[in-house]
């Protein structure tokens, strides 16, 4: 197979040379560099790699062109090779244009002209996003095809499995002739769909989760059955754990019941995270976390739900719902929080047919020219609506508030201010939902007036509040009314340690009613929910584990 691409494109001939000369020097061996002097000829170029069916790795390109521009070759680059890393060439004046176009092409990156030294400005860019490239290759090398209906719960519940696990996937409606020409392979019909289809010619028939794990290399079962370290949930807080227990020498495994992430991994932009000025997207950033905590030599374990917590002596036993367990000497709780459930007549009937709950990125392409509706004020939802107006011809941003100030970040409030498609509609709910085989129809009221209207939607997405998944946990560890894990020095009330404490000290700062296990994150108890806080606490319950086993 040919050597993946490297395409750089700039209409300066003396910057477009410098480029491709600094690049092969140190990539040529590896990557083929291709180099354009327009947006044209580069997309030309992409074309052509694309019909022999070669890969692209990494797609540098100067800002300030005629013709096109560079973030406009990148924008038209990304249908073509998705997962090909991108980086804007600037000067120093047009920083803000490259900062704008992070939300515009999920950037990776710009760089400043000029570059030199390149082993001190280029090099290591470029290590970081080739790297990142070769562990999620570009689709066209190992493309799955995914089969279903438009409106089919079933058929979002897999696209969004894929999406979650950054798995590259295509996805045909069952009316493509491509679809029928699967199907008919297959041996199946349209009213067996989803179906999925990997490049080796293997299809599965409404496959379960386990079953698309297994599919695409995910891990799924534990290479041992005790470990120092057993991480449950695979948010930031639980990828923050397993990347310091594996770092600093515990046989560390990470259990997870979808996807690594979490809420943060659903995110299209985190802007206010320490080290990425520039932003990162949920995606990018699980990525990175997911890749350096296997580096370190920690085990992530896909679509296993941990339903029980026991103590057997001195180790802690995890019961999966399949009747498995799984020991440790700690353990670390991280499994966050869930949005709940919208309450209104009808929108039960439609969840994954219109009604979705958090961003579902990979429906983004489909809301095309709509009238997109998301409820909730916090960030979450106010990260969304940045991302879906990329698609939709209006979002609506229904809050029961006056305005967002009590609940989002001041930076996301002035972003959504500049955009012209995003309208906030206070005191506003929703009471109801209807449509036939999919939403088409929600109804609207006003908090203060009690006036109701029904306006049309066919997409509704919902960020409200959050619920801690520890109903698991009933009779095992002290919770609070909410459901979330009490830790430290709360659990010591008038000097009195918590019923059936057995050791002759409190509760370490993040410990739980029961010695040894830990909470971090969402989860805990009156924790601060942000990202890097949560990274923060998976890092500190490492440090509260080794002081926890040195003591035993």
């Amino acid at each position: 197979m040919a050597n993946p691409v490297i395409l750089s494109v700039d209409d300066d001939p003396a910057v477009s040379r410098a480029v491709a000369r600094d690049l092969r020097r140190r990539y040529g061996d590896r990557y083929r560099v291709v180099r354009a002097s327009s947006g044209p000829e580069a997309l030309e170029a992409l074309r052509e790699v694309k019909l022999r069916g070669e890969q692209a790795a990494l797609l540098l390109a100067d800002y300030r062109m005629p013709e096109m521009t560079g973030i406009e070759f990148l924008e038209a680059a990304m249908d073509l090779f998705p997962a090909a890393r991108r980086v804007l060439l600037t000067a120093y004046a047009d920083t803000g244009a490259a900062i704008d176009a992070i939300n515009l092409v999920d950037l990776d990156h710009y760089l400043l002209k000029p570059w030199h030294p390149p082993e001190e400005k280029l090099y290591p860019v470029v290590d970081a996003l080739l790297e990142a490239w070769s562990a999620t290759p570009d689709a066209g090398a190992t493309e799955i095809r995914v089969v279903g209906h438009r409106w089919s719960a079933e058929s979002f519940a897999v696209r969004d499995f894929l999406a979650r696990n950054l798995v590259p996937y295509r996805w045909l409606l069952v009316d493509d002739p491509e679809a029928g020409r699967l199907l008919a392979a297959a041996g199946v019909t349209a009213n067996d769909v989803p179906l999925v289809v990997t490049a080796d010619g293997k299809a599965l028939v409404a496959p379960t989760e386990a079953e698309l794990a297994a599919l695409v290399g995910l891990t799924v079962a534990p290479a041992a059955d005790f470990y120092d370290l057993v991480v449950v949930g695979g948010g930031p807080a639980g990828l923050g754990a397993a990347v310091y227990g594996a770092s600093e020498g515990l046989r560390t495994v990470l259990v997870e019941r979808l996807a690594t992430g979490g809420q943060a991994g659903q995110s299209s932009r985190i802007e206010n995270y320490l080290g990425f000025p520039d932003g990162v997207s949920g995606a990018q950033l699980t990525d990175r976390a997911r890749r350096q905590a296997l580096k370190f030599g920690a085990e992530l374990l896909s679509t296993r739900e941990v339903v029980g917590l026991e103590e057997a002596g001195s180790a802690r036993l995890l019961r999966f719902s399949d009747g498995q367990t799984l020991a440790a000497h700690a353990v670390v709780l991280a499994t966050g929080v869930s949005y709940r459930m919208l309450d209104a007549p009808g929108l039960a009937d439609f969840a994954g047919r219109g009604v979705f709950y958090g961003s579902a990125a990979s429906e983004a392409p489909s809301c095309v020219g709509a009238e997109v509706y998301i409820v909730g004020g916090a960030n979450s939802a106010g990260q969304a609506a940045m991302y879906f107006c990329r698609y939709a011809q209006r979002v609506h941003l229904l809050i029961r508030g006056a305005d967002l100030t009590a609940s989002m970040s001041r930076y996301l409030i002035d972003q959504l201010d500049r955009v012209d498609q995003v309208t906030v509609h206070p005191y506003t709910e929703v009471t109801a939902g209807a449509g036939d085989e999919h939403l088409q129809r929600l109804t609207l009221r006003d908090t203060r007036t009690g006036e109701q209207r029904e306006v049309d939607a066919s997409w509704l997405f919902v960020f409200i509040g959050a619920e801690p998944r520890t109903g698991w946990l009933d009779g095992t560890l002290v919770r609070d009314d909410r459901g979330f894990v009490v830790t430290g020095p709360d659990l010591v009330a008038s000097g009195r340690r918590p019923p059936g404490w057995s050791l002759p000290r409190d509760p370490y700062h993040l410990e739980s009613s029961v010695p040894g296990v830990f909470a971090a994150g969402d989860v805990r108890a009156e924790s601060v929910k942000r990202v890097a806080s949560a990274v923060g606490e998976g890092a500190m319950a490492v440090s509260l584990v080794h002081r926890y086993l040195e003591a035993q």
